[in-house]
């Protein structure tokens, strides 16, 4: 005999393959799929979902371990090296989105409780969403990736102390009361907590590490346990499972236990958002239709102003402050958590809970888009953003110049472009590097190297710079549209000039020769090329290769002698 909650989540993860397809084919964050399939599933839709409790007790396990390892990477030791651009802009970003929603939420009705709920959920942004895209689009590393990290991890924390803070509270009247008490309890359980992971964990962890099941289970149990506590004492489980994961960040074991739980997680994060999508009423949504509409437009468009003008006062670009901004454009998972807690305590109504949910998937529909096409709306809107930019040098203008005229313009410098730059100093070409990571840039510095930090995709980038005196124009990025943008550009300006692009993609590097490249880099088929002409060179004698051996362990080395490359 089949159990009814077997049959249930079959369907419901089948259900969200198909829907969570359809959202990768329109570019669309996997978490939007979850609370479709949710209002799919949910009395309003195919009406699935008849247990209960067990598909509830499956998403708190979810969220539980997804917080979990939002907490494992919130490493203490992380703070000292965001900067002060990071703590300002995360702080105030929290400040004031947080103050004029109260004041919008207050004005549309809402009542004091109910508005600071709302109000703390507008104010943090979506980490998982966010790492996402610009894990996707390789800006990981760029300045305005590395501000925007710095900031999710200020958000991350003051959301800990929130979650803790509001779950303490044992009933709606005496939220307000509770507030400074429960900071104080937070305060207490966070150090106690810490010092266990200092003095206990080092010892534990030297056994358990020789196993990876047993640190697979460890990881679960610390995490189930430390929540289970949490909840007796009267906060949410969720809170203790952040407050577990926080405990783990200073061990050597964080990112295997991170490694290894992903797969879990992304399980029953499912779940949890399925069962959040099924728990939307509709029956009186159509009287929140103005508060959606304007608190939505608030996040999609107020946080980047705020942002902006904060960043702007610290001296920055206006390019790197507006995309750091739209990276701020949406609700958090955070969000949506505190809000399903204020309801589990009957502080929010479940009408609420609809209410922020829709707000969530309509930010974190356009700010997807917004960061997807950061570009197009900064060269778009540039002219207007004057505004949010303080005169004189800016902070992230880097240019480290002996002379404007160069034979040679390279973009990037990770990886390929080292090779390159090696051969440009090789024939004694005067070359400039331009890259999008700070870091790199100072590395490069220091070498004596002609640089600047900068954006291919920047249209006032590239205007800025010599391309009538260039021979060669290369370009490491192995981004189809900044490519393409760039040939198109350089044709405008020096047609005689060569061009070396990189491809991954057999039908992205047709493109390119169609556009007018004059060298296309694949570098996988390079790299199998290479391999391929040392086979049939040295057949398969081993002191032949033993000697290429060397000569690339050579070349790696002198690679990792660059300051960018050197482990922390």
């Amino acid at each position: 005999m089949i159990e009814p909650v077997f049959l249930e989540i079959t369907f419901v993860v089948v259900l969200a393959v198909f829907v969570t397809i359809i959202m990768r084919l329109l570019k669309q964050p996997l978490i939007i799929g979850y609370i479709l399939t949710g209002l799919i599933v949910s009395p309003i839709g195919l009406n699935i979902i008849q247990s209960e409790n067990a598909l509830p007790a499956l998403a708190e396990i979810g969220v539980s371990i997804l917080l979990f390892l939002v907490g494992i990477h919130l490493n203490p030791k992380v703070i000292k090296d965001m900067g002060k651009v990071s703590l300002i802009a995360g702080l105030g970003q929290i400040i004031f989105t947080s103050l004029v929603g109260f004041g919008l939420c207050y004005l549309l009705g809402f009542d004091l409780i109910v508005s600071i709920y709302v109000a703390i959920a507008l104010t943090f942004s979506s980490t998982i969403v966010i790492m996402k895209l610009l894990s996707d689009k390789g800006e990981l590393e760029s300045l305005y990736g590395r501000i925007t990290l710095g900031v999710l991890i200020i958000q991350d924390i003051v959301a800990m102390l929130m979650l803790i803070a509001l779950s303490s509270s044992p009933g709606e009247g005496e939220l307000g009361t509770y507030i400074i008490f429960a900071i104080l309890k937070t305060i207490g359980l966070i150090v106690g907590i810490y010092l266990i992971s200092k003095l206990l964990f080092p010892l534990i962890t030297k056994t358990i590490a020789k196993s990876q099941e047993i640190l697979l289970f460890f990881s679960i149990g610390w995490c189930l346990i430390v929540g289970s506590i949490f909840g007796f004492l009267g906060f949410s489980i969720e809170a203790g499972a952040l407050l577990a994961g926080v405990a783990l960040s200073v061990s050597p074991l964080r990112y295997e236990i991170s490694s290894k739980l992903r797969p879990l997680r992304d399980f029953f994060i499912l779940l949890f958002f399925v069962v959040l999508g099924s728990q939307m009423t509709f029956n009186n949504i159509a009287t929140y239709t103005v508060p959606i509409i304007v608190l939505s437009l608030f996040v999609l468009i107020g946080n980047p102003i705020i942002v902006m003008i904060l960043m702007g006062l610290l001296g920055y670009t206006k390019r790197n402050s507006l995309f750091t901004g739209l990276a701020m454009a949406q609700i958090s998972e955070f969000s949506l958590i505190i809000i399903a807690i204020g309801s589990k305590f009957g502080h929010v109504s479940s009408d609420i809970l609809s209410v922020v949910t829709l707000i969530g998937i309509i930010t974190i529909a356009g700010s997807s888009y917004m960061m997807m096409y950061n570009n197009k709306l900064y060269n778009l809107l540039s002219p207007i953003l004057n505004i949010f930019e303080r005169r004189g040098k800016k902070v992230d203008e880097h240019k480290y110049l002996s002379h404007d005229k160069h034979h040679v313009l390279l973009f990037g410098y990770h990886r390929i472009g080292f090779d390159l730059a090696e051969s440009f100093k090789k024939m004694k070409k005067k070359f400039l590097v331009i890259d999008n990571n700070p870091e790199i840039i100072l590395d490069l510095a220091k070498q004596g190297i002609d640089c600047r930090y900068g954006d291919a995709s920047n249209i006032e980038l590239l205007n800025e710079l010599n391309f009538k005196e260039a021979k060669m124009i290369a370009s490491t990025i192995p981004d189809l549209e900044t490519n393409l943008l760039l040939i198109k550009f350089i044709k405008e300006h020096n047609s005689k000039a060569l061009i070396i692009t990189v491809s991954n993609q057999v039908e992205e590097a047709l493109e390119l020769y169609k556009a007018g490249a004059s060298y296309v880099i694949m570098p996988h088929m390079l790299g199998g090329k290479h391999t391929s002409l040392l086979i049939e060179s040295h057949g398969l004698n081993e002191k032949k290769f033993l000697k290429e051996r060397q000569f690339h362990l050579n070349h790696i080395q002198k690679r990792a002698q660059s300051s960018y490359y050197k482990k922390p």
